[in-house]
């Protein structure tokens, strides 16, 4: 919020610490002080002191606690009083500054009605990055466990974007491999000639791809059949080929409406198809580099990572990128996707897949292996992992076996219960808004919870928890959106504007005031560690404020200039809320 100024005040001290031959650091770390009726920043000296006893430069017998306070107090002399500030003071080794109420006051309001609704955007910063997430299988389901990579993937490209960053948002679809076999030999075998249903594609898909498994599991001696099947796809039978595009056509129009519902767009899909065969060419350049073994036709290609390094610990390992009857895996395709990434976008500054956490030693392997084979660009790549989301009990979702929750499903049933609420607290409101706002409180309460936890951490879904008004869930920063809108509804005044409060800040809108200057500093943070999880928690910590700030302070029945600015705060609430919801993908409604 105050980056300029504070920006100001390090070149400022770093001067002053060089005239009197003092070792200046690179930067200096700025932190709030801790709530005390107003609003400060603080920076200590303990290691500019320290780095000084090493030069041999501290005065003889005075320790580092001690020269830091020393360091302090000449700091605070020679800078005297910034303006825009309030009072200067050394501290134990720290040099706290105060802003001005009124000033600093006026100033976070003035950037909130300056942004409106990106409140809390950084400049740009002339960088573009590509995320890539979501990653459905075709032939198979999109389930509950997909869904947080999906709402992970375009929460960080939406706070990138926010960020200052050029977001690439890139899908990487498998649409081929063993799974699709399977599903191709159940339909043939089985379903032969029919069509999905035009309202659930995606559950017939996933259908077929679980019989097909219990069939196989059941009577092992049909992988003969998959495996013919797998041979007639890999020569390319136009029979096979032909069946295989009409039937992944079916699962991406059911991807395409799950992706309309949660609000999702991409700017690049690749498909594993598209990368096959540049990948089994891309294997035998790194066998003619000595980078991949080719041990067939007894076994597959592999890469000894750790033999290749000389690493005695073992580390990267070994891994297979081809196997012994020349059939492609992920490996096969996941290395030349890379480098089709960066032949399409060569000034990519990163290039992060959204992938689970179980998939981390793949993905080190895969980012080795490009380095070892000279891309410069391999120390760009970033894997983003998170963990699996669980169904009450801890069952955790599989395909495989058919203990998935369908989103469908997952959305039907979050905005029913969303919709039971809304006609409880609110049943004067028509038919097509109580609509509106249970689709927008269930898909909030569903991205909430996948959203405002570690990505390393296990989700397990709780509906009550979920749709809880008066907890850390989406429904009660929705909520408090919905009270500021209503307030200013009532006021009916075309005129309000950011102004210095005239009167003595209660404490409530003092706390109020500091949640919202946080904002910007929480958009950075989350950018930087890519954890949506900092947006979460500031979002809930506004709403929080905002609701003891109307319990205790009047807004539309208090004094004209009272009035007025509080007026105005909740103007820069409203801002404030509806942007942080927007970097989680949450729709901020105006009635509830």
């Amino acid at each position: 919020m105050f980056e300029t100024e504070l920006q100001t005040l390090s070149n400022r001290i770093h001067d002053i610490l060089t005239e009197h031959d003092i070792p200046a650091p690179d930067r200096l770390d700025w932190t709030p002080i801790p709530f005390s009726g107003t609003w400060g920043v603080a920076t200590n000296f303990f290691r500019v002191a320290a780095q000084e006893a090493r030069a041999g430069k501290a005065p003889k017998g005075v320790k580092v606690p001690q020269r830091a306070q020393q360091i302090a107090e000449m700091v605070a002399e020679a800078l005297g009083l910034p303006q825009g500030f309030q009072k200067i003071e050394a501290v134990r080794g720290y040099l706290n500054l105060y802003f001005d109420p009124a000033a600093y006051s006026q100033r976070v309001l003035a950037e909130a009605f300056a942004q409106g609704e990106k409140f809390g955007a950084l400049p740009r910063r002339g960088q573009r990055v590509m995320v890539e997430y979501s990653q459905p299988n075709t032939h198979k389901a999109f389930h509950v466990g997909h869904l947080r990579n999906v709402i992970l993937g375009e929460s960080v490209c939406r706070i990138l974007e926010a960020a200052g960053y050029e977001v690439v948002r890139a899908n990487y679809i498998g649409d081929i491999g063993l799974h699709v076999i399977k599903w191709l030999w159940n339909y043939v075998n089985y379903h032969n000639g029919e069509q999905p249903p035009e309202e659930e594609k995606i559950r017939w898909m996933g259908d077929l791809y679980a019989e097909a498994v219990k069939r196989l599991e059941a009577n092992p001696d049909l992988e003969a059949e998959v495996r013919a099947l797998f041979a007639r796809w890999d020569a390319r039978d136009p029979e096979i080929v032909a069946l295989w595009e009409r039937t992944r056509q079916w699962s991406l129009e059911g991807f395409d409406e799950v992706y309309r519902r949660l609000g999702v767009h991409f700017d690049r899909v690749y498909f594993e198809s598209e990368v096959e065969e540049p990948g089994k060419e891309l294997v035998e350049e790194m066998i003619a580099k000595g980078i991949a073994t080719d041990e067939r036709p007894e076994g597959p290609v592999v890469v000894h990572l750790d033999e290749l390094l000389g690493l005695e610990k073992e580390t990267y390992r070994s891994y297979v990128v081809l196997r012994s009857d020349g059939t492609s895996l992920y490996a096969t395709k996941d290395l030349p996707l890379a480098i089709l990434k960066f032949q399409e976008y060569p000034d990519l500054a990163r290039s992060i897949y959204v992938i689970d956490v179980r998939q981390s030693l793949y993905m080190q392997q895969i980012f080795k292996t490009l380095e070892l084979m000279g891309y410069p660009w391999a120390d760009r790549l970033y894997h983003l992992a998170y963990e699996v989301v669980n169904l009450p009990g801890n069952v955790t979702m599989s395909s495989r076996e058919g203990t998935v929750v369908l989103l469908e499903d997952l959305m039907r049933e979050a905005a029913a219960r969303a919709r039971a609420v809304v006609e409880e607290k609110n049943p004067a409101l028509d038919e097509a808004t109580k609509d509106a706002v249970a689709e927008a409180v269930g898909m909030g309460a569903i991205k909430y919870t996948m959203l405002a936890r570690e990505n390393t951490k296990v989700v397990t879904f709780d509906w009550e928890r979920a749709l809880d008004f008066n907890g850390v869930a989406a429904p009660y920063i929705q909520y408090a959106h919905v009270r500021a809108n209503s307030i200013l509804r009532k006021a009916e005044r075309g005129d309000i504007a950011p102004a210095a409060p005239g009167h003595d800040l209660h404490p409530a809108e003092v706390e109020l005031i500091s949640q919202l200057a946080r904002l910007p500093e929480a958009v950075r943070r989350a950018a930087e560690e890519f954890k949506p999880l900092h947006i979460a928690n500031q979002a809930y910590e506004i709403a929080s404020a905002f609701n003891d700030f109307y319990n205790q302070c009047p807004v539309l029945g208090a004094e004209e200039e009272v009035a007025a600015f509080r007026l105005a705060l909740v103007v820069a609430v409203k801002n404030a809320l509806a942007s942080a919801l927007h970097l989680l993908g949450i729709t901020a409604p105006e009635r509830m």
